[in-house]
């Protein structure tokens, strides 16, 4: 069986996507072919892109899907023909501890071929049911965004009813933990440069918002917005050029999730005033399958759907890339395949 999907080959400073077909080869006993109906872009996707020599030759790009199972293997006993399926972002990170041979299954990236594909195989125990009340473009969002907010406000923060909770910008991991949390009953302050876009966080459940650009001491308003007690949990995408505002505005016993590079990959400041505050720092890489699954129990309960910005057409990859590039988005960007 042929399947058409995305491919990246060497370019100038930049990799090159185009459009290649290979046969699909036949079914291990455990392992499903699904039919993908959406993916969806994050900013890792970009950075891989950049950093192509680090890639197999013909990487299949994205780690985030959503589609149908057309296959299963002989022994498998979990999912049919006709369910709806998510992969989940690390194929071999079931569930436990993360452990360094983890890394190497990520999809979409260095040796492993993502889902930018008309049809993807996976097996039994990497893929998760999609929540009933969602599109599968709206689950396509979720492996990566999804799973790291989850994984970093309830898997390690812990996060109770009552709690601050501080998320840089309104990109899709931002507004993901946005609306987990909130829907938790937690109090979630909005960061963005956009008041059009921190108006929408406000409708989407934002308790405060602050605009960095007329407030670059986003921290000082931070602790005047919590009484001057700190920000239960913060959740740091913005990488160096925030990371020493973030440790000013953690509250005593407060956790800060570290998540972005969206500035670089530099040295964090000076951090030794986090013990004085009994806080701690949590470095957050997405999630197992396991969390996944827990995220979309979730989801269902609460019936929360993911804020997608712009959609594309399978063919109209390259323009969802450009639009990611700009970074004028708010929430998740999808390429519908099916």
């Amino acid at each position: 069986m042929l399947t058409r999907q995305y491919e990246l080959s060497p370019g100038n400073h930049y990799a090159q996507l185009k459009i290649g077909t290979r046969e699909l080869p036949g079914l291990s006993p455990t392992q499903i072919l699904i039919r993908v109906g959406a993916a969806s872009l994050n900013y890792r996707d970009l950075l891989i892109r950049k950093m192509q020599d680090d890639n197999q030759p013909h990487l299949v790009p994205l780690s985030d899907a959503a589609g149908t199972v057309v296959a299963v293997g002989s022994a498998v006993a979990q999912w049919r023909e006709g369910d709806r399926v998510s992969p989940g972002f690390f194929a071999d990170w079931v569930a436990g501890a993360f452990r360094l041979h983890h890394m190497a299954s990520a999809l979409g990236g260095g040796q492993t071929n993502g889902v930018l594909a008309e049809y993807i195989v996976a097996d039994e125990a990497a893929i998760v049911a999609v929540p009933e009340h969602l599109s599968l473009a709206e689950a396509a969002t979720l492996p990566c965004a999804g799973v790291t907010a989850w994984h970093a406000l309830f898997e390690r923060g812990n996060l109770q009813a009552g709690e601050t909770v501080l998320v840089q910008g309104t990109g899709g991991v931002a507004i993901l933990a946005l609306q987990l949390a909130g829907a938790h009953g937690a109090k979630v302050i909005v960061t963005s440069s956009s008041d059009e876009k921190l108006a929408r966080a406000r409708q989407l459940g934002a308790w405060q918002t602050i605009n960095y650009r007329e407030h670059a001491d986003w921290d000082r308003v931070a602790l005047e917005m919590t009484n001057g007690t700190g920000v239960d949990h913060i959740l740091e995408l913005g990488g160096p050029d925030t990371y020493s505002r973030s440790l000013k505005a953690i509250g005593y016993g407060g956790r800060i999730a570290q998540i972005g590079v969206l500035s670089g990959f530099d040295a964090a400041p000076h951090i030794t005033p986090m013990q004085f505050k009994n806080a701690s720092i949590n470095g957050i890489c997405v999630g197992s399958v396991a969390h996944y699954a827990r995220l979309n129990q979730f989801i269902s309960e609460h019936k929360i759907h993911p804020l997608i910005d712009q959609s594309f057409a399978y063919e109209e990859a390259d323009a969802g890339y450009a639009a990611l590039a700009a970074a004028g988005h708010m929430g998740k960007l999808v390429i519908n395949v099916d």
